[in-house]
């Protein structure tokens, strides 16, 4: 990505687009428009803007909005020190999507529909006109996740014109649609090769795997409508076939390199990276907070951790080891799945408050060996100075998006899902290789998952099969502090996993015997902070004479729960509402602005 980020601001600076006022859409500077659209390359240089947008990776030095780790911090697999974070339960007095770059994308659709069919070959012609429709069907894809029903718009918006910008939210259906048509589009019409990290077809059908996948599951669980489920599980399906059936990409690489590399090009785990270059100053501040030598705020909740499951692939109430039921860590990294090892440092520590059970799954195995003899973590695993790359979408999310659309089109009633279809995706995920280091303290890969005999997990939801539980698990094993986790909820139609009165798992964090891994944290001044949840649910409080019993899942005495925020009149979590001010904007110059469904009307 080095090609990409050098050139990105300056090419940014020619063309102004629009703040993310909806309304704010200045025109294009005229010479700079009149000049652009001349050459293929300019048209490249002008769709390299959108990479920052829709692939973050780490973000970029302290900015890291939607990025790993530091972005997806609100979900059932975090634990927060203090209170927990909260779903809104108010319509804000201002607020609403921007349009900025959807005004942006179609301009380039329609700059290269107008002004190009002469300038490229046919062939050029339709790449960059299946690469406009892509990241437009993924930007709408977007929005009608956070909103729900919003204005499509498939053309460049006059400014004057305040019918179109004042237009009513199209409904979700007709907007996504939309967004099947274009990328059904660029799966067809994008190259299969365009240079490297650049959008090929192979990363269009990554993403509309992903995208149709998060579609499917919102209409058939949230919306009920399983004929609309059907289209866009089949197209997820489409999508992992062609990316499978590439035979480009494998699982070779054991988990925590995946994350930890300074170079993924040429990986066959990746089918898009984003590359960071201190040349260049393309620099992220990840390790800041995983680094071992910051103390953090968060951590994994007690119910992420009960959920990896053990080796022999049953849940921790089912295994055959005799000690699965011993949450010491040095205990599940021995029985537990080996992305729990490659997730979490190998003892409790008080450098995370939250938990005490540290995330360092984005840190180098060598880090940890530097920190642990007692010295200062290299440099550049401070501040904001940190050049590992980061694996936007891995070949295993594929698989994971593939075997879910089966298994629910399976469930649905249309096709089924066989041994060979697990074999070539949960299996093939759980068999990738060990890191030296972790084979050292006793991991092991996981049994394959057999159709004939699935876990009964005792944990399991009552209202999803066995099948699908299982695959469910495994992404949130996958793809723990990388993305998505809220998203997998909001499309189950499961924020209830999120109630803190209904899962006090949401409130400890992970296992830690205190008399023995960390005496020091009972001292006087820690009398009445200190709590842990034993096996049975029974908390236990630090008195400054009971810490033979100060043995159990860590939890703080000024954890906060969770607002309710499900079944509260004039509240929707599912969706955002938009702004009273917004609303009075639209009826102040006689339109209408309806409010997001299950949200007051002013």
């Amino acid at each position: 990505m080095k090609y990409i980020y050098t050139f990105l601001m300056a090419w940014m600076t020619l063309f102004i687009v629009g703040c993310e006022d909806f309304l704010d859409r200045p025109p294009l500077t005229e010479l700079n428009d009149d000049t652009a659209w001349e050459t293929e390359e300019n048209v490249r240089l002008y769709a390299n803007k959108y990479y920052t947008s829709f692939f973050p990776g780490y973000g970029i030095n302290f900015n890291y909005s939607g990025a790993a780790l530091m972005g997806y911090q609100f979900s059932d697999d975090v634990f927060l020190w203090g209170n927990q974070g909260n779903f809104g339960r108010s319509v804000p007095n201002s607020g609403i999507w921007g349009m900025s770059l959807v005004r942006s994308i179609n301009i380039m659709i329609d700059r290269v529909q107008n002004r190009m069919q002469d300038v490229l070959p046919q062939e050029a012609f339709n790449h960059w006109m299946g690469v406009g429709r892509f990241f437009r069907g993924l930007e709408y894809a977007y929005l009608v996740r956070v909103y729900g029903d919003v204005p499509y718009y498939d053309h460049v918006v006059s400014d004057v014109d305040l019918d179109d910008l004042y237009k009513p939210r199209t409904p979700r259906n007709e907007v996504m649609d939309a967004v099947y048509d274009d990328l059904k589009f660029a799966m067809e019409n994008v190259r299969l090769n365009d240079g490297d990290q650049q959008v090929n077809r192979y990363v269009v059908a990554a993403f509309t795997s992903r995208t149709a996948l998060q579609e499917a599951s919102w209409q058939r669980y949230y919306y009920g409508d399983n004929d609309r489920a059907r289209k866009f599980f089949e197209l997820a399906v489409e999508a992992g076939d062609f990316i499978i059936n590439s035979g480009r990409y494998d699982i070779v690489t054991d988990f925590r390199t995946l994350f930890t590399s300074n170079n993924l090009a040429g990986n066959p785990d990746v089918i898009l990276y984003r590359h960071y270059d201190g040349s260049v100053n393309v620099l992220h501040a990840v390790a800041t907070n995983n680094n071992l030598s910051e103390s953090v705020g968060f951590g994994p909740t007690s119910d992420l951790i009960k959920s990896f499951i053990c080796t022999d692939g049953e849940a921790w109430q089912n295994s055959s080891y005799p000690n699965a039921g011993d949450f010491t860590l040095d205990s599940m990294i021995q029985t537990r799945d080996s992305r729990l090892e490659a997730t979490f440092y190998d003892m409790p520590t008080n450098k995370n408050r939250a938990s005490y059970w540290y995330i360092n799954k984005f840190l180098p195995r060598s880090v940890a060996e530097i920190v642990e003899a007692g010295n200062p973590p290299p440099a550049e695993f401070t501040s904001n100075k940190n050049e590992i790359d980061y694996p936007v979408f891995r070949y295993a999310e594929a698989l994971l998006n593939w075997i879910e659309a089966k298994a629910e089109l399976a469930d649905m009633g249309q096709g089924s899902v066989s041994q060979a279809d697990l074999d070539r995706s949960v299996n093939t995920i759980r068999n990738r290789p060990l890191a030296p280091e972790a084979i050292a303290k006793g991991v092991q890969q996981t049994a394959p998952l057999e159709i004939g005999n699935l876990p009964n997990d005792p944990a399991r939801d009552g209202d999803v099969s066995p099948l699908l539980w299982e695959i469910r698990r495994e992404r949130r094993m996958e793809f723990a502090f990388e993305y998505g986790r809220l998203d997998d909820l909001k499309r189950w139609s499961k924020l209830e996993y999120m109630d803190t009165d209904q899962n006090p798992d949401l409130l400890s964090g992970g296992w830690v015997n205190f008399p023995t891994e960390l005496p020091g944290e009972l001292s006087s001044g820690k009398i009445g902070q200190i709590a842990v949840v034993k096996k049975d649910g029974e908390v236990v409080v630090y008195n400054g004479s009971n810490g033979e019993e100060m043995t159990g899942f860590y939890r703080s005495t000024d954890t906060g729960d969770r607002l309710p925020f499900l079944d509260v009149p004039n509240v929707n979590p599912y969706l955002s509402p938009v702004g009273k001010v917004q609303i009075d904007d639209y009826r102040s110059k006689g339109y209408v602005l309806d409010q997001t469904e299950g949200w007051p009307e002013n």
